[in-house]
């Protein structure tokens, strides 16, 4: 069971200070999971993000005041060579000369994900995302017109770098269009393997497949599952049927006459829609994202969520997952 909750706070303040004194004591555990000693030191933490991402340093020490200011929560916030972690997930952008789609399944385990959607304007761009690590994106959009969604790369190399959702992060409030996004990309250290599938209004995107061990490749290609280019990890290809789920949204994105409708029914449907929750590959939450019109939509079976920035409601939705599938309360 999982509580999905819409929070509008355009100031960081007590709404997401309350985010954060309920789920910390879950990140804690986490973060410290492989011993303190495996977790940069906060200098080290201050100083990537000073070199790699320092625009974004303001709302970092407001989120860290807000957390408390302890050394620990600040090292987890920055989100500098934090634990590895393994996704499943599918995404697939939706261009024509008249509007843009980015839509993803997001494959966790249902307990480990935060259940967020939240409603920022920390900087000059008003974001609407499904937050990780409680500022970190899994997906979103700003309000100029950028939509981005992460999945895992599909490979075992960990290396020096940043979680993939402050990267996202970052795109959202310092980028307007995929070039922008693009030069992002290819220069931010990642700390493991992911595939970032970024798309704009004017209907241009990109799927940068980036990594600890090697540059990032960043190709104008729509679909992204779970391997970079050829499969290195195979079990966990097999398992979370990364090839099945891509040649299943090539086909489609490539058919001129898949709709809108067309590829969001793909989604909730086997086999890019799974209920594989015993081993943490069940799909958690489809979302659907219009950069054009600033919509989001988020979607369970039997239930839509949808919400833009002109019209977000505060509320909460209850999701129980189970091995034959799920219902809401």
């Amino acid at each position: 069971m999982l509580d999905f909750r819409t929070v509008r706070e355009e100031t960081a303040g007590p709404r997401w200070q309350a985010l954060f004194e309920y789920h910390w004591p879950a990140y804690e555990q986490w973060y410290l999971s492989e011993g303190e000693r495996e977790r940069p030191g906060y200098l080290a933490c201050y100083n990537a993000l000073r070199q790699h991402m320092p625009e974004l340093l303001d709302t970092y020490r407001t989120l860290c005041k807000l957390a408390g200011g302890s050394d620990l929560a600040a090292r987890f916030l920055s989100l500098y060579q934090p634990p590895p972690y393994i996704t499943g997930c599918s995404q697939a952008v939706l261009a024509s000369p008249s509007s843009t789609m980015l839509a993803r399944n997001y494959d966790y385990p249902p307990e480990l994900c935060e259940g967020t959607i939240l409603y920022t304007h920390w900087n000059e761009r008003r974001v609407i995302a499904m937050t990780d690590c409680l500022w970190g994106v899994l997906d979103g959009m700003n309000d100029r017109g950028l939509a981005v969604s992460l999945a895992f790369g599909g490979r075992k190399a960990v290396g020096q770098g940043f979680g993939a959702p402050i990267i996202l992060r970052y795109l959202l409030e310092f980028c307007d269009t995929v070039p922008e996004a693009s030069e992002v990309l290819a220069r931010i250290p990642t700390h493991m393997a992911y595939n970032i599938t970024v798309a704009d209004s004017a209907g241009r995107y990109v799927t940068a497949m980036i990594a600890p061990d090697r540059r990032a490749s960043i190709r104008r290609v729509p679909v992204a599952t779970n391997h970079q280019k050829k499969i290195e990890w195979y079990a966990h290809a097999l398992a979370s049927e990364t090839l099945i789920r891509e040649r299943q949204l090539s086909i489609l994105v490539d058919d001129e006459d898949t709709t809108e409708e067309r590829l969001i029914a793909a989604f909730s449907s086997p086999p890019l829609f799974r209920h594989d929750y015993r081993r943490g590959l069940g799909t958690v939450y489809t979302a659907i994202y219009r950069p054009c019109s600033g919509r989001a939509q988020f979607h369970w079976p039997g239930l839509n969520l949808d919400l833009s920035f002109d019209h977000f409601p505060e509320e909460r939705i209850t999701v129980r997952y189970g091995v034959r599938g799920l219902n809401h309360g």
